[in-house]
């Protein structure tokens, strides 16, 4: 049980430290006020009414374009070595006794210690189940 629960507890630690340390990209493309599309790590697709840029040689008016995209960075962490003696004394007291009671909670028992080991069964008088039993003929 003890080995088991060391597997399940280093896998979901691993996990833990993938996911604390992996940047995201969410890129959104919007029209109007209307979210057309949403990508993650790559560039959203657009809605297809994408205003061209007009040539500055006989234009003088620009329409401003509907379409909007935007980009939101989630950053992960960088360092993941922390120091212990970075911790306040309070901090290192509480982590050593918490390692400490968690390594002691699993201390394995005797199964084959019993405290009735020693005496033998009471002598039974009567058969007790052929008493409660009814037959059917």
């Amino acid at each position: 049980m003890k080995y088991v629960f060391h597997k399940i507890a280093s896998f979901l630690m691993a996990f833990v430290v993938l996911f604390s340390t992996v940047s995201l990209t969410i890129d959104m493309h919007y029209c109007g006020d209307t979210l057309v599309d949403t990508a993650i790590f790559k560039k959203a697709k657009g809605c297809g009414m994408d205003m061209q840029k007009p040539s500055t040689e006989g234009c003088a008016f620009t329409k401003k374009d509907c379409c909007n995209d935007q980009q939101v960075k989630i950053d992960g962490q960088d360092e993941l070595k922390s120091s212990y003696h970075q911790l306040t004394i309070e901090q290192q007291a509480f982590v050593t006794s918490l390692a400490y009671s968690y390594l002691n909670l699993f201390k394995g028992f005797d199964e084959d210690k019993t405290s009735f080991s020693e005496s033998p069964p009471p002598l039974l008088v009567k058969q007790i189940f052929k008493l409660d039993e009814s037959y059917l003929i």
